[in-house]
């Protein structure tokens, strides 16, 4: 099932909004952490840097054939063997990971989706214990660039409250500033 339409611009534009290594460190994400996964990959922003960083696999998982097609490339490219991409519906089917086998779960620019706690609920059950959460979302100001609409547009208490419904909790104690036009939650199971 593919999400609620986000207004995901090129590529190139897409690069602009980040500093992919400078986000996945201020989310959380550490050369410690071994085995991680990119729920709605896209083109790789994170994938790639994420494979970089980490002793074990990224997991990356989109349902667009397109998206899965360029982050296999980069990943290629990059001559990076510890990316494993697959075209798969995890909203309805789930990863297929085992449970409590990763170390680290993005969830970036998605839980504007129709049942966010399914996604949160598949990370609850994909992440050991102690491991690490990393939510990132659009600011909520109609002002911005691109992304999903104000009307589904989750503000950040909201993420916040449903993944503490789902059982995790804040692993940073503050919102997550990520200029200029995100912020994010890092949370534990």
């Amino acid at each position: 099932m593919k999400t609620r339409e986000s207004g995901m611009p090129d590529e190139q534009m897409w690069a602009s909004f980040f500093s992919p290594a400078r986000t996945l460190a201020k989310l959380g994400l550490t050369e410690s952490c071994h085995d991680v996964v990119d729920f709605g990959c896209g083109y790789g922003t994170f994938t790639i840097p994420a494979a970089r960083l980490v002793g074990g696999t990224v997991y990356a998982f989109d349902i667009e054939s397109e998206m899965v097609e360029t982050t296999r490339r980069k990943a290629y490219e990059c001559g990076l063997a510890n990316v494993r991409v697959e075209q798969r519906d995890f909203v309805v089917k789930g990863t297929g990971l085992l449970e409590e086998s990763m170390d680290y779960v993005m969830l970036f620019n998605i839980l504007h989706c129709e049942d966010p706690q399914t996604l949160l609920g598949e990370a609850w059950r994909i992440l050991g214990r102690g491991k690490l959460l990393g939510i990132m979302h659009w600011n909520y100001d109609p002002t911005t660039p691109r992304g999903p609409s104000i009307s589904i547009r989750p503000r950040p208490e909201q993420c916040l409250a449903w993944a503490v419904a789902t059982g995790f909790h804040l692993h940073v104690m503050a919102r997550v500033n990520l200029p200029p036009y995100h912020y994010g939650w890092v949370l534990a199971k």
